[in-house]
């Protein structure tokens, strides 16, 4: 029964496997010994460290990571809060399968594989101002679809989003996670007016007031007020940390997300990074819930996984400079005098 699955990924939720200690020490004690000042490398050494101790191996490695894109649409639109229509959805799923996105370019730079996974696009989930986007079926169907999307062998993991409307649909989740009005959290997306904005935030309120009973459940906050990529994602970030694969974050969309695990258990986001800080304005504001300094801000706010595939470099060379640095007695330099 729908239910029971829920009841599994709230069991998943709050029985997570921890980081490897001993790993993560092995890459800090060779951390200490390379030719550099300490800390040199700034926050190059702690993605070392963070990559070893959650993949459980050391040294880390950058073999196989993996660029999954969900798309999903919303009911919610028909209220008038997107500058684009939903049939645009569907034609970025056939730009991203014809290699045509920027995600494709930025997967395929840095060596990531890459798959978009459409979800039920010919039947939007219901506005949320009417009733629940999801029956928990839906829910659990979209949790199932994530899940299953993360490769065995998969040694870092990017998730992104398509989905005309899912900024609205970031913005409910995140006021019904953490608090606030729909003008708190709402803006521009895809280009959005200052009326529009406006009329976004009141569509928001309208659907955390219809859901007040239901928004101190996570779960439940996806399942009434979230989308099938939202679900997906949340599906994917948690089947990582049951695979040992570590997670870099994209912006708004899929920080919504993670604001369901993070809700459901304060840990559950210890194997993510931020990979950056979306222009999207409410995306800063997560971030601070969510507890995470991105990697980078660029002012991008395109979505489908862009700022943290851009982010697979940096995280390529935490480990390539851990990895293939000389140590000071294999090189034969004085640690005394790397200063």
């Amino acid at each position: 029964m729908p239910s029971n699955v829920l009841d599994k990924f709230r069991s998943l939720i709050s029985e997570l496997p921890l980081i490897d200690k001993s790993s993560a020490s092995a890459a800090a004690t060779r951390d200490a010994v390379l030719t550099k000042p300490a800390g040199a490398l700034g926050r190059l050494e702690d993605l070392a460290v963070w990559m070893s101790g959650w993949q459980g191996k050391h040294p880390p490695t950058y073999a196989s990571p993996q660029v999954v894109v969900f798309a999903g649409n919303h009911g919610v639109c028909d209220q008038g809060i997107s500058a684009f229509p939903r049939d645009v959805t569907v034609q970025m799923v056939a730009n991203f399968q014809n290699g045509g996105a920027a995600i494709n370019q930025l997967a395929d730079a840095f060596g990531a594989s890459f798959s978009v996974l459409p979800l039920s696009l010919e039947s939007p989930t219901l506005d949320f101002t009417k009733g629940p986007a999801m029956s928990e079926e839906e829910c659990c169907e979209a949790l199932q679809s994530g899940w299953n999307s993360v490769r065995q062998n998969t040694d870092l993991l990017v998730v992104g989003e398509m989905g005309i409307g899912n900024t609205t649909i970031a913005a409910a989740v995140s006021a019904a996670v953490f608090g606030g009005s729909g003008a708190d959290w709402a803006g521009p997306g895809t280009g959005l007016s200052m009326e529009g904005i406006q009329k976004k935030a009141a569509v928001i309120d309208a659907g955390l007031s219809l859901h007040a009973d239901i928004l101190g459940d996570p779960i439940l906050v996806l399942q009434h007020l979230g989308g099938r990529e939202i679900a997906a994602m949340v599906g994917a970030i948690l089947a990582a940390r049951h695979n040992k694969t570590p997670v870099i974050l994209d912006g708004f969309v899929v920080g919504a997300a993670a604001a369901i695990l993070k809700k459901a258990n304060s840990s559950a986001l210890d194997h993510c990074v931020a990979g950056h800080m979306s222009a999207e304005p409410g995306h800063e504001l997560l971030l601070r819930h969510l507890e995470k300094e991105p990697l980078l801000t660029l002012r991008m706010r395109l979505g489908e996984g862009s700022g943290a595939a851009l982010a697979l470099g940096i995280i390529k060379g935490a480990i390539a400079t851990h990895n293939g640095m000389a140590s000071f007695s294999d090189a034969g330099v004085s640690a005394e005098s790397s200063s």
